[in-house]
């Protein structure tokens, strides 16, 4: 969005100006469609490659603007967040070559990029979800300085009026609210753009809906965020929650979201699509137009449909369709934006051939897939795809019930080896990358079961957090190497580097696994939860779980050596609990809390975020750190002095 504006308003004049041009746009679009004036000659590719910027403890470094300024390259470009960019590739020519050519120009472009990075003192990384993204990161500094972000950010804020809401289940569950759009800065992808002959849009469209499904279970690559497991491509949820403009009571009117998978077939003509985002959904913005599309047409020159292309860019459909003009020829595209961000380069050029394979491989014999398959089931499909990646099940042609690792082994893999045939595509490419993606799919090794299955290890000695430095930094070193991730060893804990990695602040180190009583709880039921569940310390917060005290082991001792049992079942909590206790922030610099500890002689400290207990930072806490202290100093001595002897 923005990429052709010059001047943005929200202004009543401005905006019924600039819906009045998309108006002339569509209209444009119908009589090039009935002149015949699109390109059919030729069949083009493209792509764009989003990414994380990284510091040199592997948490998101807001380094953007510092190296675009260095790079000076039209490739790259701002995205969403200060720590994120996007490198847009230059079009192919769908034939012999063209993925290994994709392939060399993604590797040579990051190539030039890490260089920059690291003279930064930073890294580069491609996932669909950074692990090591914290809530401190969402803050809206961080939002890249440019007026359009700011300007979208504030015109989403109002019309939704309220706190986005953010409520994702998995094997654990993320429920929160968040006042900016800053949780889309979390996803980053890899979209591929596939250039189709206007007379077979509707069909092409159609299916790149329905084979969406299997490809995405293919790729999954997102399945952690702020250090909870959810989706296999939690993306998927969370960009359509980030920005969902929805307020409470329009979901009644079942209200689409801007992020869509879309409600039906299409039928006639991608100019129906467009009609649908316009009537459908609100121009936010509008922008000064220096063109009249229509009258352009009558004097022979091919316009822009700036306006058009504009709204496009706020409409998140997971399939696009686009317009654009190369060597002064119009062409329709489809965007398929669906495909996260790494593991590796290779990984995601073979998720490409995967995908354009199919589409260029569709037995004309099927028609319009619309035919054999709801829309309910395809869109279906999409989210369990999500959900759930190669475990999922999917209700395909003619309603028939087949797993994902069969459809993809058994029908869509030969199906896209033919259509790379088809295309001309050099068959060695061919096979090597759908071979990337049999192999995943045989392995059941996509990113996402990687991740989780090195967390899970990584869990059973490490923190929550220190599993995700750990992944993150070996996500980058594999990347690095490039072999595609089916052939990735699991994650060791030393991959993190330093400890200060891994435990510079409170977040990184304090339980989040709570429990809690109210001021009002009888003393005997607090003692029986603190004596079950070993707690030397357990928090009191109010209705609006406020933190109100703290109660200590301490306290309780002291309390039962002068009052007996029953007394114990009369009296409350805030009777005998901490009022006003010391707290920390979870960006509290864990030495700080260490000293604020040791000044204060206390053993624990509640971690507050808005006047909410969101964690706490016990003696306990502190073990993993001083055990990785010493664990350091016996290697760092080793090293200077291999004779020594130490345990």
């Amino acid at each position: 969005m923005g990429e052709h504006a010059k001047t943005l308003s929200v202004e009543t004049r401005q905006l019924n100006a600039f819906m009045c041009s998309l108006i002339n746009d569509v209209k444009a679009l119908e009589l090039m469609l009935s002149a015949d004036m699109f390109e059919t000659d030729v069949q083009r590719i493209g792509a764009e490659q989003e990414l994380c910027l990284l510091d040199d403890a592997w948490r998101p470094a807001s380094l953007a603007m510092a190296v675009l300024e260095q790079i000076e390259d039209p490739h790259f470009t701002t995205e969403h967040s200060r720590y994120n960019l996007e490198i847009n590739l230059d079009p192919l020519v769908f034939e012999g070559d063209c993925l290994s050519r994709l392939e060399a120009e993604l590797e040579a472009l990051l190539a030039r990029l890490r260089v920059v990075v690291a003279g930064l003192g930073g890294h580069v990384v491609l996932a669909g979800i950074l692990p090591t993204i914290r809530r401190s990161d969402l803050h809206i500094d961080n939002l890249t300085p440019l007026p359009r972000y700011h300007v979208l950010n504030d015109i989403l804020n109002a019309s939704r009026g309220g706190p986005y809401e953010f409520r994702i289940m998995g094997l654990d569950e993320l429920i929160t609210r968040h006042n900016t759009i800053m949780f889309e800065g979390c996803n980053t992808s890899f979209q591929v753009h596939l250039q189709v002959r206007p007379d077979d849009f509707v069909a092409q469209y159609n299916w790149a809906q329905a084979v969406t499904a299997p490809l995405l279970a293919a790729a999954t690559n997102a399945p952690l965020l702020l250090g909870k497991r959810l989706w296999h491509e939690t993306r998927i949820a969370l960009f359509q929650q980030s920005i969902d403009t929805r307020r409470n009571y329009d979901t009644l009117r079942e209200e689409m979201p801007r992020v869509t998978f879309g409600r039906e077939w299409m039928r006639r003509s991608i100019t129906d699509l467009f009609r649908e985002d316009l009537a459908r959904y609100r121009v936010l913005l509008g922008t000064d137009m220096e063109e009249d599309a229509v009258e352009m047409l009558g004097r022979g020159a091919v316009p822009k449909l700036a306006a058009l292309r504009f709204h496009n860019g706020t409409v998140y459909r997971w399939n696009r369709a686009c317009y654009g003009i190369t060597e002064g020829k119009p062409h329709l595209r489809i965007e398929n934006r669906v495909l996260p961000a790494g593991p590796t380069i290779v990984d995601e050029v073979a998720n490409a051939a995967f995908w354009l394979g199919m589409m260029k491989g569709r037995d004309e014999a099927l028609g319009d897939v619309a035919g054999r398959m709801s829309f309910d089931d395809a869109k279906a499909n999409f989210f369990k795809a999500a959900r759930y990646g190669l475990e999922t099940q999917f209700r395909w042609l003619d309603g028939h019930m087949v797993p994902a690792d069969r459809l993809i082994l058994d029908e869509l893999l030969p199906m896209a080896r033919e259509g790379l045939d088809r295309a001309g595509v050099r068959a060695a490419d061919r096979d090597h990358y759908l071979g990337i993606v049999e192999a995943r799919v045989r392995t059941r090794r996509t990113g996402s079961i990687w991740m989780l299955a090195s967390f899970a290890d990584l869990r059973k000695k490490h923190a929550r957090y220190e599993a995700c430095v750990a992944i993150t930094a070996g996500i980058v070193r594999r990347q690095q190497e490039g072999a595609p991730v089916h052939t990735w060893l699991p994650v060791a804990v030393e991959e993190a580097g330093a400890w200060v990695n891994r435990y510079w602040c409170v977040e990184q180190i304090m339980t989040t696994e709570l429990f809690t009583v109210r001021p009002g709880d009888a003393i005997y039921f607090a003692a029986n939860v603190m004596n079950w569940k070993r707690l030397r310390y357990i928090a009191v917060e109010d209705s609006q779980a406020r933190l109100v005290g703290l109660l200590t082991y301490r306290r309780l001792l002291e309390y039962f050596s002068t009052s007996g049992t029953d007394a114990a079942r009369r009296d409350t909590v805030e009777h005998v609990m901490v009022k006003e206790p010391r707290t920390v922030t979870p960006e509290t610099r864990t030495v700080d809390a260490l000293l604020l500890m040791r000044e204060k002689h206390i053993g624990c400290l509640p971690v507050v975020k808005d006047e909410r207990l969101v964690g706490m930072l016990t003696e306990m806490n502190f073990m993993s750190v001083s055990e990785e202290s010493v664990r350091t100093l016996l290697e760092d001595t080793r090293r200077r002095d291999p004779g020594v002897d130490l345990p």
